[in-house]
């Protein structure tokens, strides 16, 4: 008797029973779908670009982006043929723009007289990005925005990280042209703003999108900021309740005020008034006043979470995964290329590090609509 043989013939027999009895795992429901893609009720990832010039239009492309942003025209009111200009600059590439950040209305911020024609001067902006069809306008209304508390630390294997010590400016003064500006100031001066934009918004199908106070510090020279708390959140949305009048939701300067960006998310997903989000992560030594601005894989948000949170909610609008940090491979063989992409943050980085960013929210949006 072939004594190996006959082990042979056992072992196939009991593999062969035990086949028989074990469940066969289903195929994932989802296995014929891939790739899990952006669609009209999904987030949409997104780059900012400056120049548009097909190199660097390119370039977010190969990365897998569909959708872009950026400063809008300096000059108000915006041209409709300028705008769809920009539009048809950036289609030609395959991309859309999506957003435009306005600004250029200074005395609207400071209640200052010529604020009225300021203001008519954005609802002509609003209308001719409606009539071209874009569908967010981006903006910011603080008296003085804090960067003189930014500084660069060293984070892992010494990449850049843009950190932030309230106490570096704290006690500077007021600038002579922005002035010292109180929370019910700035509120009467928003108040005013938002009732006169707020149906021009409605009726152009264009959401606004007001980004948070960021560095949330409790003041900027002098000035109290409207932006840089939960509550300013909450009674902005409040001024005029509408979808058309909503906040970038930024889930970084969400933690920096040490709120919970999941919590925080579904308060104002569930009033439908998160018009554009802005996904980075931060590690907070000191709500408010210290920290800083790390990988999206390392800081102490939970992004995934948050991801799941927009997914589950439907949310149809842009995500920039932002404020790249800062890699060698940016400063020692891309060079023109980081020129093209480079942060203005200390410890901000370039290309590299938006593919970083990029290739990691990808995979957490797709973790999430299959989930």
């Amino acid at each position: 008797m072939d004594v190996n043989l006959s082990r042979r013939r056992l072992v196939q027999t009991l593999g062969v029973s035990a086949l028989a009895g074990a469940a066969v795992p289903a195929p994932s429901p989802s296995s014929d779908n891939w790739p899990l893609t952006e669609s009209a009720t999904t987030p949409k990832l997104c780059l900012g670009v400056g120049p548009l010039e097909p190199i660097g239009l390119r370039k977010v492309k190969q990365l897998g982006v569909d959708y872009v942003l950026r400063g809008g025209p300096a000059v108000l009111p915006w041209r409709e043929t300028e705008l769809r200009t920009m539009r048809e600059t950036v289609k030609a590439e395959g991309l859309t723009l999506a957003n435009l950040m306005i600004g250029s209305f200074t005395n609207t911020l400071y209640g200052r007289p010529g604020r009225d024609e300021e203001i008519d001067k954005v609802r002509q902006s609003i209308r001719a990005a409606g009539r071209v069809g874009l569908p967010v306008v981006e903006y910011n209304f603080y008296a003085h925005r804090a960067m003189e508390g930014y500084y660069a630390e060293a984070g892992r294997a010494g990449t850049g990280y843009t950190a932030f010590a309230y106490g570096r400016m704290k006690d500077l003064p007021p600038m002579p042209n922005e002035g010292a500006h109180t929370l019910d100031e700035m509120w009467e001066n928003i108040t005013y703003f938002l009732k006169a934009v707020v149906p021009v918004a409605i009726e152009s199908n264009v959401r606004l999108a007001l980004h948070p106070n960021d560095p949330p510090s409790p003041l900027s020279r002098g000035s109290q900021q409207i932006m840089g708390s939960l509550a300013g959140w909450k009674k902005l949305v409040d001024i005029v309740p509408s979808p058309h009048n909503g906040i970038t939701f930024d889930c970084g300067v969400t933690r920096e005020m040490g709120e919970n960006p999941l919590e925080v998310c579904r308060y104002f997903m569930q009033r439908d008034c998160i018009n554009h989000v802005h996904f980075r992560n931060v590690r907070v030594r000191k709500p408010y006043e210290d920290y800083a601005e790390v990988f999206i894989d390392e800081g102490q948000v939970d992004m995934f979470g948050v991801m799941r949170e927009l997914v589950k909610g439907k949310y149809p609008r842009l995500i920039y995964p932002e404020h790249p940090r800062a890699l060698d491979v940016d400063q020692e063989e891309y060079s023109a290329t980081a020129a093209m992409f480079k942060s203005t943050y200390p410890g901000g980085g370039s290309y590299a590090g938006y593919a970083f960013n990029i290739g990691y929210a990808r995979a957490m949006l797709q973790a999430a609509l299959e989930t």
